[in-house]
């Protein structure tokens, strides 16, 4: 029996025994290259591929070639063109899985985000991949796994599936959570209970971020202006770490320019792995756009270059991408048009794309257009001077960055000079209440609204 009919048969029989999606990141693109009486090798396509096939695999692997060419061999893993020999880990005690202890609700998962629904490309290979790593052995692998990169590109998608493909194969305790969130439950910390002490608080806090076995939190840059929380979050950070617990973080920036964030937490999220999303190329934006259209039942009616328009049009992001879709889907439905051509994904789009892409109301924008109105600087908004002439354009601007934009109040506060989230929303609500007494100020806002 020569190496390739060998290989044929192994991939049949662990194609048995692992999941489709296991088989086709690991195995499919792996190969055979060298069977001698003692040794195996097999060239992977990765670093990730050597360490989760050596770590995770092993047993499984040396048992099928056992069973194929009754000779037991030493495996080993090279990356192409690669003669430096590794070391292989043997005989690591698999962890049986039992009844699920959490369900996707518990741990404030949205089981739609699964690995099977996430479409991937060039761009986002390398994250899938050792985020499945770490679903298949949290704890074990990569810990924290540190994923970053800019909004709407997949990361709150690859976390949760995490968090879902564990809960449906173990018993561990899974909980995602915003950095908001977290800061809301550490605020909580403050109330009294019957007794005037808040000790009832302190414990539930500790039950549910430290007696859990996977904490995901999302967004970890908004901690910035959370001086307290963030000492809170570096102590659940080391309990759960030095429990072997697996940690998930996200954030828009890698570590390193997370500035507004201690020293302490930025060194201890560069332990682990840092994986970096990046905007979809072409061929994954189109490959996006045919899995949307066939779950909306429209994948029969949709042009060839009417998909190619939508896809070179929208690269920033695939939230922008899935937007451009369903408007243009509307607008067929709307005016009663079986097929979408690429006239009509133009007329459906006009005006929308050069907007969405280049012209954007975001929170520097609004500070220039304030600031230019009052006649104010920049800096001045972001200052920390309370004089009139300054706080109440300020608090315009805040108020129309949380109304013109989809920001959160940590984020409009960190632009606004690292102010808290409570500021902000007292800027909001202030503004919005005298602009219902006020129509002098209504028509002001108005006239900025416009020359934005």
């Amino acid at each position: 029996m020569n190496i390739e009919s060998i290989w044929n048969r192994f991939l049949n029989d662990i194609k048995k025994r692992v999941s489709s999606l296991s088989y086709n990141t690991w195995f499919k693109d792996s190969n055979l290259v060298l069977l001698n009486e003692e040794h195996a090798i097999i060239i992977v396509p990765t670093i990730a591929h050597k360490k989760h096939l050596a770590e995770s695999y092993i047993d499984i692997i040396k048992e099928i070639f056992n069973e194929i060419t009754g000779t037991n061999f030493n495996i080993e893993f090279l990356l192409e063109n690669e003669y430096i020999k590794e070391d292989i880990n043997k005989d690591e005690k698999i962890e049986e899985l039992g009844v699920p202890y959490n369900s996707p609700e518990k741990a404030n998962l949205n089981p739609d985000y699964t690995f099977e629904n996430f479409i991937v490309g060039e761009s986002n290979r390398f994250a899938q991949a050792t985020a499945l790593a770490v679903a298949e052995n949290p704890g074990k692998m990569y810990n924290p796994l540190f994923i970053y990169g800019n909004s709407g590109l997949g990361k709150t998608h690859l976390m949760q599936a995490i968090g879902n493909y564990i809960i449906q194969n173990s018993n561990k305790r899974v909980l995602y959570v915003t950095s908001d969130q977290f800061i809301n439950d550490f605020l909580g910390l403050n109330k009294k209970n019957k007794d005037g002490n808040n000790f009832d608080y302190i414990d539930l806090f500790k039950d549910k971020y430290r007696n859990i076995d996977v904490l995901i939190i999302d967004d970890i840059q908004f901690l910035g202006n959370a001086p307290k929380t963030q000492n809170e979050f570096f102590h659940t950070f080391n309990t759960l770490y030095d429990d072997k617990k697996q940690i998930i973080i996200s954030s828009d920036s890698s570590p390193d320019d997370l500035k507004h964030l201690e020293d302490r937490l930025r060194t201890r999220f560069n332990w682990g792995l840092k994986v970096n999303i990046f905007p979809p190329d072409n061929l994954l934006r189109k490959e996006i756009l045919r899995k949307k259209m066939s779950n909306m039942d429209f994948s029969n009616h949709m042009s060839e270059e009417a998909i190619d328009y939508i896809a070179n049009m929208c690269h920033s992001d695939i939230r922008s991408l899935e937007g451009a879709l369903t408007r243009v889907c509307a607008y067929s439905t709307i005016f009663f048009e079986e097929e979408i051509t690429l006239d009509l994904a133009i007329e459906a789009l006009k005006g929308t794309i050069t907007q969405s892409t280049s012209f954007k109301n975001d929170i520097q924008k609004i500070q220039k257009v304030v600031s230019e109105y009052y006649n104010v600087s920049v800096e001045d908004l972001k200052s920390k001077k309370r004089v009139s002439t300054i706080a109440f354009p300020r608090q315009i601007a805040i108020y129309l960055s949380r109304n013109l934009t989809d920001e959160s109040f940590p984020r409009i506060g960190m632009e606004f000079g690292g102010r808290d989230h409570s500021t902000v929303i007292h800027s909001c609500d202030k503004i919005a209440n005298e602009i219902k007494n006020n129509s002098q100020l209504a028509k002001i806002i108005e006239e900025i609204k416009q020359k934005l």
